[in-house]
């Protein structure tokens, strides 16, 4: 049993399943090296054509997790010296539709300012552009960049003209992320191939990086017992469920953790495996387009 593991077998059953579902951040090799990448972004010195990354990935494969975790590792702080507010790293998520204004709306309301309904468009891209620069901003994280698909292709087109200019009057490094339809939404402009580098989060597979994954995450198991993640039927058995994705993976060890301190078990093994509820992505996919 981990360290981790032994402090919280002291706890009440229900502690411990709530323990099992609050999310704890696992690195693995991929993500730190974004992670490092986008360090490099967050202090690279001001240039006419900052550099900028695009984040690929299936849906819940770990791109939101990794724009959340470096804007932790990024809190905004206040200047002792000159009393200025730094805000080293901004996180938005792109509107449902390439749309100019929402997309400026989101950046304030992320600033904490004011947003005035009959303001102008040129006027609210101003004083957007004026406040990431005096807040110094120095790395902004568009999360969902895929949702400029929802538009026609002038719509697209003007969407990511926007982001082209915010990142060429703020000098400031831009992080897109989204699905692999993102590819499509940047390779519409071949000025946005160039500026932004691809980084694509691929699905999980049967190797020792993934033993190495779930080695991580059964150091944080809220159980009692051992449960020998990377053991060859187990940790099949959770890429054949999760179909390779890690948020999935992540719930699947919720639910499975949560059965066995119910059961007694106190350890995951394939009957826990089999045991829980669960639907495999594609799966469930398939089923949520039947209902629409």
């Amino acid at each position: 049993m981990s360290d981790f593991a032994e402090k919280l077998s002291v706890l009440s059953d229900q502690e411990r399943i709530a323990s099992s579902s609050k999310f704890r951040w696992i690195g693995y090799t991929q993500s730190d090296e974004i992670l490092k990448k986008m360090e490099f972004l967050k202090n690279y010195p001001t240039s006419l054509r900052m550099p900028n990354i695009l984040l690929v990935s299936d849906s819940n494969n770990g791109k939101t997790r990794i724009l959340d975790r470096f804007e932790k590792l990024n809190k905004s702080y206040i200047n002792d010296i000159n009393g200025e507010l730094h805000i080293p790293t901004l996180y938005v998520e792109a509107p449902v539709e390439p749309d100019e204004r929402r997309l400026y709306n989101l950046i304030l309301e992320a600033l904490f300012a004011p947003i005035n309904a009959s303001e102008r468009i040129e006027i609210r891209q101003s004083r957007v552009i004026h406040l990431l620069k005096k807040t110094n901003v120095k790395l902004l994280m568009i999360d969902e960049i895929h949702h400029v698909l929802a538009g026609t292709m002038n719509k697209q087109r003007t969407f990511l003209n926007i982001i082209k200019s915010l990142s060429n009057n703020t000098k400031i490094s831009i992080v897109c992320a989204g699905t692999k339809a993102a590819f499509n939404a940047i390779n519409t402009d071949t000025q946005l191939i160039n500026r932004f580098e691809p980084y694509i989060l691929d699905n999980w597979v049967y190797n020792n990086e993934y033993s190495k994954l779930l080695k991580s995450f059964e150091q944080i198991l809220p159980l009692k017992k051992k449960s020998d993640l990377t053991e060859s039927n187990i940790s099949k058995q959770i890429l054949f469920k999760s179909e390779g994705l890690i948020g999935e993976i992540s719930k699947i060890l919720e639910l499975s953790s949560i059965l066995a301190i119910n059961s007694g078990h106190e350890k995951i093994d394939l009957e826990i495996l089999n045991g829980i509820r669960f639907t495999v992505p594609s799966k469930r996919n398939r089923e949520d387009s039947i209902l629409r």
